[in-house]
């Protein structure tokens, strides 16, 4: 991303809204929008956008998986297994 091409004031969103829309779908792009001189929105496009979630969601639950380590929440893998296959078989009955 070229700061100064992906850096718009809200003036421009207006008049060429089509032309943006488009421009940062079809390139997977980001543009910062700006009003009076200061950053205000970010325009990006949907498939980006979902890859930057599913990126966040892996990354909290990394932090999850690192606390409950740091706190001793853990417990064997054998003992996980045999619990998850407890309640494989609560659940069929």
């Amino acid at each position: 991303m070229i700061p100064s091409e992906a850096i718009k004031p809200i003036s421009y969103l207006k008049t060429n809204a089509s032309r943006v829309i488009r421009d940062v779908a079809n390139n997977q792009k980001t543009m910062i929008i700006t009003q009076n001189g200061e950053a205000k929105v970010i325009l990006q496009d949907i498939k980006l956008y979902e890859e930057t979630q599913e990126s966040l969601a892996l990354l909290r639950i990394l932090a999850m998986s690192t606390k409950n380590l740091k706190d001793g929440n853990v417990k064997p893998i054998d003992q996980s297994f045999s619990d998850i296959r407890k309640r494989i078989k609560e659940q069929k009955k």
